[in-house]
């Protein structure tokens, strides 16, 4: 009759009341519904609908909540109600936008005309230029090391240019179709935008009211955390990515770069992506540079070469600070892992999500650390 009661007593003592027995128990069951509702995707296909239809235009509200709640917050702090705040706010957008599209948006689009109507002039001048550096006699005497013809490396180079372009007007071509449906998200973008800074101060606190009272104190850190690091990331790249794009126009324009302008505005929306933006941005500048000569190959690569150590040691420092305190390898493996699974749409939120990913894993495992007793120091 003893060892009757003894069992259940243990039962309830070594599973019932571990927590970390019961986290692992969830984690399970959480597997095991992941599992079957795999094998079910059929009932999951209308929310994976609403979610693709609702995705794009939260995540444009949100990067431009946070950049403008911090507007309106000072708005609100002069004593102006947080509406007329939102309303004069849009009211100044909508001015520097009409302004945008009256004069800078007719240069691009003629630089961008004069720059496709330029490449085969381009291209000649590139096989022009191997021509002649395969007349040299570094060069004829490296060929007769690698055993090779320069008629037949130009055909291949030729014929993987044209892979390459061929794949880059499927990217183009699933760009365009991507850009249109941002064009439309951004319908509904103000007003979701309107509603996200007049009430977002209360979207945790609701979110909250569904968790248990214990619990709630908790998840507001995690919250907090994750909003520091989201906005942080959000506002420091694209000020760190508008401060390049300025400086790479005035050098651009220094040297005479032609297209300076649709130059650094590539370099500006590329460098969005963190390390691996740059190497994006300046291959377009390089093919204008080599191109035109190699003394402004060569200025151009200065010009770089200056911006890049700006950024680097006085611009990101000030803005971006430590605030994300990942490792510059794990960043780049993040990205590329999230591109190929994602595409262009992963590259952009690889760094934001993988540090919401982190905060949360922070959380979990202090948790785990304070309930579990494994941890503890004490002998």
């Amino acid at each position: 009759m003893d060892q009757q009661r003894v069992w259940p007593e243990r039962f309830k003592v070594f599973i019932l009341n571990n927590k970390f027995v019961i986290c692992l128990l969830i984690i399970l069951l959480i597997g095991l519904n992941v599992m079957v509702l795999s094998k079910v995707s059929f009932v999951l296909h209308p929310f994976v609908v609403l979610v693709k239809t609702i995705v794009l235009p939260m995540i444009l509200s949100g990067v431009l909540y946070y950049l403008l709640n911090p507007v309106v917050d000072r708005m609100e702090r002069w004593r102006m109600g947080r509406g007329w705040s939102i309303l004069i706010l849009y009211l100044a957008i909508s001015g520097v936008l009409t302004v945008i599209i009256l004069t800078v948006i007719p240069i691009i689009g003629a630089q961008i005309r004069g720059l496709m109507n330029n490449f085969p002039v381009y291209s000649n001048n590139i096989r022009v230029q191997f021509e002649q550096m395969a007349e040299t006699q570094v060069f004829s005497h490296l060929q007769s090391i690698v055993n090779w013809n320069s008629e037949d490396l130009w055909n291949t180079l030729n014929q993987k240019t044209t892979e390459l372009l061929n794949h880059s007007w499927k990217g183009i071509t699933g760009f365009l179709g991507a850009f249109t449906e941002t064009v439309l998200s951004m319908i509904t973008v103000p007003f979701v935008l309107f509603y996200l800074l007049k009430d977002g101060q209360k979207l945790p606190g609701n979110m909250l009211s569904f968790l248990p009272v214990k619990s709630r104190s908790g998840a507001m850190n995690v919250l907090e955390d994750i909003n520091h690091q989201i906005s942080s990331f959000i506002r420091g790249q694209i000020i760190v990515s508008f401060a390049i794009g300025a400086l790479l126009y005035i050098g651009y324009m220094v040297i005479g770069l032609e297209y300076a302008l649709i130059l650094a505005i590539i370099a500006s929306f590329t460098n969005v992506v963190p390390y691996l933006g740059p190497a994006i941005a300046i291959t377009p500048a390089l093919i204008v540079a080599f191109v035109t000569s190699p003394t402004m190959l060569l200025k151009m690569v200065v010009v770089w070469t200056i911006v890049q150590l700006i950024e680097g040691k006085f611009i990101s420092p000030q803005i971006m600070g430590k605030t994300l305190r990942i490792h510059p390898i794990t960043i780049i493996f993040v990205i590329l892992t999230s591109g190929n699974l994602f595409g262009v749409v992963g590259v952009l939120l690889a760094v934001p999500g993988y540090a919401v990913l982190k905060v949360c894993s922070t959380h979990l495992f202090n948790w785990i650390k304070d309930s579990s007793g494994l941890y503890s120091t004490k002998e």
